[in-house]
């Protein structure tokens, strides 16, 4: 009896093992990109995905074969409401890692962002105290929120978590955030047209899945085994025990991503007469697109309505950004 065929994953899909279920709708930023410039500035927004749409644009890429001519790509509407500051939390560095070493809140939050968090050491000298300390500091975090209903969604809960400051020095990002606390931000504020950022988010869940459509592994012949759409091997019989290499059946989608160097290609607000951002009668899964918005080029992760975090590129930064040449966008 000849040997046993194994079929191996698709190469480089380790990378992203395990594959279980995210834990919150909440993606995680786990990097930062760190400025050279001398202003302080916030690195993170966030947007709910709305839908999707054509968009023709001159290429503006130096040495690419399409260089100067019309191009049609996708494009990925996000609805960008303000975010609103609540905080200021600062991080000491010791041997066992970063320690939060503070946290000041604004004074008037309103009540059902104010329900989600801790306010038992917010005092009127929190301010104060906390510069005291900025000696012990090595990052400065803006604590930001943002509510699903203020881009027209029916979720009362908000989402709440933290931006990096990044640039100049740390009494400097202090007082950047320091101006802004208890103050709604707009997406302008933080990021321009043509820049490129990074997107987090939480991927389409798609249930148990087996290893074909999972790891993509390919199927048995004909009435070679009992079964076509699983592996031909699980291992030796000798040691016996299956590897953690072995493709096998399991979760697939709801699982974190962050995907890299999404440029933004439009920003603008749904009330402007000159800009038609929403179709005839809305986007199918969203409904009509109402206040900020921003169009990227390319996918996101993740299904409509969902939350979608914005991260200041942290890949090959460009040292200037050049705005696009949009002919049309097509709905």
């Amino acid at each position: 009896m000849g040997a046993r065929k194994r079929h191996s994953p698709r190469r480089g899909s380790l990378a992203y093992s395990p594959r279980i279920r995210a834990k919150s709708m909440e993606a995680r930023i786990r990097a930062w990109p760190k400025l050279n410039s001398e202003e302080p500035k916030i690195l993170a927004h966030c947007g709910f995905k709305a839908g999707c749409v054509q968009i023709v644009s001159i290429d503006d890429r130096d040495k690419t074969p399409n260089a100067g001519k019309q191009l049609v790509s996708l494009g990925t509407v996000l609805v960008t409401p303000p975010v609103l500051i609540l905080g200021i939390r600062g991080y000491s560095k010791d041997h066992n890692g970063l320690q939060a070493e503070f946290d000041v809140y604004a004074e008037d939050i309103p009540k059902h962002i104010a329900k989600e968090i801790s306010l038992k050491n917010n005092d009127k000298d929190a301010l104060d105290n906390a510069e005291k300390r900025l000696k012990r500091i090595k990052e400065i975090f803006a604590i930001v929120a943002v509510s699903p209903r203020s881009a027209g969604l029916e979720q009362k809960k908000p989402y709440i978590f933290e931006a990096l400051v990044s640039g100049g020095d740390i009494q400097k990002q202090f007082t950047h955030v320091k101006e802004v606390l208890g103050k709604e931000i707009k997406i302008d504020q933080i990021f321009e047209t043509g820049a490129t950022v990074d997107v987090a988010a939480i991927t389409k869940g798609k249930g148990w899945q087996g290893v074909i459509q999972r790891w993509g592994v390919k199927k048995k012949q004909h009435k070679s085994r009992k079964t076509v759409r699983e592996v031909g091997s699980l291992g030796p019989i000798s040691p016996q025990s299956v590897m953690y290499t072995v493709p096998r059946a399991g979760q697939m989608g709801f699982h974190q991503r962050t995907e890299y160097d999404k440029r933004i290609m439009v920003m603008g607000n749904a009330d402007d007469k000159k800009i038609k951002i929403n179709p005839d009668g809305g986007y199918k899964h969203f409904g009509l697109v109402k206040g900020d918005f921003i169009i990227l080029k390319g996918s996101v992760p993740g299904t409509y309505r969902r939350l979608i975090k914005l991260r200041s590129q942290i890949r090959n930064a460009p040292a200037k950004v050049n705005k696009p040449n949009i002919l049309e966008v097509v709905i």
